[in-house]
């Protein structure tokens, strides 16, 4: 691979020599067990491997602020959430994932390679059997929350408008997830581990990297709580109440995807 924070001045002396192994070893490591997961796409049903896989990868990526390999990794961990199995169906869709894991690792995608434009190419995260029928369109929407009920209904009405999925359980990996990628839109919940979603929501909302990017705010807090008065006025609020699909409804309108 071409320049990384081990050649740009991060580490210094021995710690170096020491940084570069362990690169070294890893990229080699990683490219291996990405061809032999694509070698037993053919063979196997269990998705646990490339499950631990997407996930080593993932972390060891960002450990060596890999950043283009880490959302790759974090893209088919996410991919693999979605299915319980390998099934005939989903085999050209890893492949796809695992081919652009070992272009990224040998060089032939350079590091300077601009993340939105490699994740758009990735197949999106599978929708369920009622709707996977539907036609999916080019518009990326993450969805910054834990798995859940919840979650999973969002999804799925946002699947059934054709849109690409990717959900993010961390905040503070949604933004720089979305500093790399450019998702057209972003639906966050309020109540997040760390930093909250109304942190991240005013943080996106003022950024340059992120200003442009639509934002909507998923909320059990009541209208006027104190929380809410810091949430920028272009977020819209979705509710959890019996109004929720129409303020799902009316966000999507406000940003022009519905």
């Amino acid at each position: 691979m071409a320049a990384t924070p081990l050649t740009s001045g991060l580490y210094a002396g021995a710690t170096s020599a020491m940084i570069e192994n362990m690169l070294s070893e890893f990229l080699a490591n990683a490219a291996d067990r990405a061809r032999e997961l694509d070698s037993a796409l053919d063979t196997s049903t269990d998705l646990e491997p490339l499950r631990r896989f997407a996930f080593e990868t993932k972390g060891q990526a960002h450990n060596f602020s890999i950043s283009l390999l880490e959302m790759v990794a974090a893209r088919l961990e996410d991919y693999t959430s979605a299915v319980t199995s390998i099934d005939e169906g989903r085999v050209e869709d890893l492949r796809i994932y695992l081919d652009t894991i070992t272009d990224i690792l040998d060089g032939s995608i350079g590091p300077d390679t601009p993340p939105a434009n490699v994740v758009r190419t990735l197949p999106a995260r599978p929708a369920s059997s009622s709707i996977a029928d539907a036609k999916v369109l080019d518009v990326e929407v993450m969805l910054v929350m834990l798995h859940g009920a919840q979650t999973r209904f969002v999804e799925r009405e946002l699947q059934a408008c054709g849109y690409r999925m990717s959900i993010c359980t961390s905040t503070t990996a949604a933004l720089d997830h979305a500093i790399h990628t450019k998702p057209d839109m972003m639906i966050i919940s309020a109540m997040m581990p760390g930093m909250s979603g109304i942190d991240l929501c005013i943080a996106l909302s003022h950024m340059p990297e992120t200003r442009n990017i639509p934002v909507a705010l998923i909320t059990s807090l009541a209208e006027g709580d104190e929380q809410l008065h810091f949430v920028p006025d272009k977020v819209p609020i979705i509710r959890k109440s019996d109004r929720f699909g129409d303020d799902l409804a009316e966000a999507l309108s406000y940003h022009f995807l519905l």
